[in-house]
């Protein structure tokens, strides 16, 4: 196979000399909605609509409470972690992202197969599913630096591999996100247009882009005309909600200056017949930390209470 794919066939050319808005060629929900589906048809409606939806209550105070004890023992260093797997916060060494959540912690491989988050992807997508990515997102009290606005297709797609728009990511909260501390903020209705952005892949360009992205975001001017036609919002919630939102919904949040840290579980699930192959746009594939390049199976979906 060659290392980029071929420009005939890509229906979401991207790292052009010039940025262009494309018109999304993919559904939305890929499966078909019934009484026994495991959103209500609002919330199956809603996700078509928005491109995200936010879950409240979805896992228990004790639930809560296991999986921070084990996010915290990571942070600390108590957790040996492969040293390629943590990235930190710019300019300091702060704990910004630890990777490979599901191969590093037992509890929160369990987390990424629970009926209550892979059981609606995998119906909202359409297909059985497998984890494309995981990881710990911290943003410390004061110091959590901001992540810039972007779609995850983009990057997926360009640098990835990734052919379709079927894949959905799962932010878990682990702590208390409001309006203050550096909640997900999102377009909605953005999903349905595909930002192809201007400028050429550098190599190893996820070793910087990890603490601050720079290629693959759409221009301010994309931006502006964007949050003009679809508004923005921010999903807040207790510790326990899920946010499914779908890949090409743009996506970023603020900086956290106030004294309360915000910690999530993020799970990235791609449809199986969805798997990556060459990059579109790179030279070379992002490290498998970050693609998983070679599933050997769909996820087990579990059922029943974490703790």
């Amino acid at each position: 196979m060659p290392a980029t794919q071929a420009a005939n066939q890509d229906d979401y050319p991207t790292r052009l000399p010039q940025e262009q808005w494309l018109e999304r060629k993919d559904p939305t929900v890929w499966g078909r909605w019934s009484p026994e589906a495991p959103l209500t048809r609002a919330e199956t409606n809603a996700f078509d609509k928005n491109g995200f939806i936010v879950l409240n209550g979805v896992f228990s105070p004790a639930e809560i409470a296991a999986l921070q004890h084990e996010s915290a023992g990571m942070r600390s260093g108590e957790t040996k972690l492969a040293p390629e797997n943590v990235i930190t916060e710019p300019g300091s060494d702060e704990v910004r992202t630890v990777f490979r959540l599901d191969e590093q912690n037992a509890l929160f491989d369990r987390l990424a197969r629970d009926k209550r988050i892979a059981g609606r992807v995998s119906f909202l997508l359409g297909d059985d599913v497998y984890l494309h990515q995981s990881r710990l997102n911290y943003k410390p009290g004061f110091t959590g630096k901001e992540f810039y606005w972007h779609s995850d297709f983009e990057t997926w797609h360009a640098e990835d591999g990734m052919p379709r728009m079927r894949a959905i990511s799962a932010s878990v909260l682990l702590t208390d996100n409001d309006a203050l501390n550096g909640p997900l903020m999102l377009m909605p209705g953005s999903h349905r247009t595909f930002v192809a952005c201007a400028g050429e892949t550098p190599e190893d360009n996820h070793k910087t882009s990890l603490k601050r992205q720079e290629i693959g975001v759409p221009s301010q001017d994309s931006l502006t005309k964007m949050a003009q036609q679809f508004g923005v919002d921010y999903a807040a919630g207790r510790a326990g909600t899920v946010i499914l939102f779908d890949c090409n919904t743009l996506h970023g949040s603020n900086g956290n200056i106030t004294p309360f840290p915000r910690s999530n579980a993020f799970f990235v699930y791609n449809a199986w017949s969805n798997r990556v192959g060459a990059p579109y746009a790179a030279k070379a594939p992002r490290p498998a930390f970050l693609s998983s390049r070679d599933p050997q199976a769909p996820l087990v979906i579990e059922s029943g209470k974490l703790a």
